[in-house]
């Protein structure tokens, strides 16, 4: 996928015991896995930044790993989300802590940044005012804000490559937020609203708040679970090339109003439904739809698929990787 495109399919993380010799090639070691996944989609959610704040070197690793026109989202610290829950000056030390985390050496490849708050979390409109003002529109006021950090980074990261914008999605799980008024804000601070497909868990909404659409699709029917249908990955492609061309599908579930139609908008659409390995493949499957060549649900046919692409080949190890290839291909 070119950088001139719009819409990016992903997962969300890539370092899945599960995922090897099936996602992953059975002669592919654990130090290519990045760089695989990285070759096979278009996008990745890092989900380590979210339990504990990684160091510049894991960032500048992952920026060398993948291809130039990849992308990153990046989970957003827990102890902000979760155990702070926004509340005090503590807070805004711990947003900079992660800011100067070593997020900046992801350089172009930094994507939006993910803010996922949990279910006992209520929307209170104060709170969230404050916290929106906080969040950095470009990188030169989050290498500022990074600044502000304090003795827990100790090989802090605070300068940036040059001057780029900076996204910021908020995935909402308590009913709380189904407001207008929340809508409303994060319209105000351009924020995404993440379109959060969860089996009946979560509240869910597809309002347009920013220039971007945020997905994540945890399961169709069980959480974190079993893989998405044809007929539902139809759907969910056709919603997001109505989204990339700027409109909203006509029976778009919404708390606030319509946003205004535009040229087009990006979309980042990250399959979580990890477990017995389908999100891999069927984020694979995702990007097939959107590219308008939509791949039949046959995991072996996608094993040979994605194993043979002429990108991956020099990843494995070549004394198996004919062997491999062979043993997974649709003739086989």
């Amino acid at each position: 996928m070119g950088a001139a495109m719009t819409i990016r399919i992903g997962i969300s993380g890539w370092r899945y015991a599960g995922w090897r010799n099936n996602f992953y090639p059975p002669q592919l070691t654990q130090a290519h896995e990045l760089a695989f996944a990285s070759r096979a989609l278009s996008t990745i959610e890092i989900n380590g930044s979210h339990y504990a704040l990684q160091t510049p070197k894991s960032y500048r690793s992952w920026h060398d790993t993948t291809p130039d026109d990849f992308l990153f989202s990046v989970k957003a610290p827990r102890y902000v989300t979760h155990i702070l829950r926004l509340r005090g000056e503590e807070c805004k030390t711990a947003i900079a802590n992660f800011m100067a985390s070593g997020l900046f050496n992801l350089r172009a490849k930094l994507g939006p940044i993910l803010w996922q708050f949990p279910p006992s979390l209520r929307y209170d409109e104060a709170l969230f005012e404050r916290f929106l003002s906080w969040l950095p529109s470009h990188s030169g006021e989050a290498a500022r804000f990074a600044s502000q950090h304090d003795r827990h980074v100790r090989d802090a990261c605070t300068k940036i490559d040059e001057e780029r914008p900076m996204r910021h999605a908020i995935e909402i799980r308590n009913a709380s937020f189904c407001t207008p008024a929340f809508a409303d804000m994060l319209r105000h601070y351009r924020v995404a609203l993440v379109a959060s497909d969860s089996p009946g868990t979560w509240p869910y909404a597809e309002d347009v708040t920013s220039d971007f659409v945020y997905m994540r699709l945890h399961g169709a029917k069980i959480l974190y679970n079993g893989e998405y249908a044809d007929a539902s990955l139809d759907r969910w492609a056709d919603r997001i090339l109505t989204w990339a061309n700027g409109n909203e599908p006509n029976d778009a579930q919404r708390i606030g109003a319509a946003a205004k139609a535009r040229a087009q908008r990006d979309v980042f659409c990250y399959m979580d439904n990890d477990q017995k390995v389908n999100a891999p493949f069927d984020a694979a499957r995702m990007l097939s739809r959107v590219l308008g060549h939509a791949v039949e649900n046959d995991r072996r046919s996608l094993q040979a698929s994605l194993w043979s692409d002429e990108r991956i080949q020099p990843l494995m190890n070549s004394k198996k990787r004919n062997m491999s290839v062979a043993a997974f291909s649709p003739d086989a």
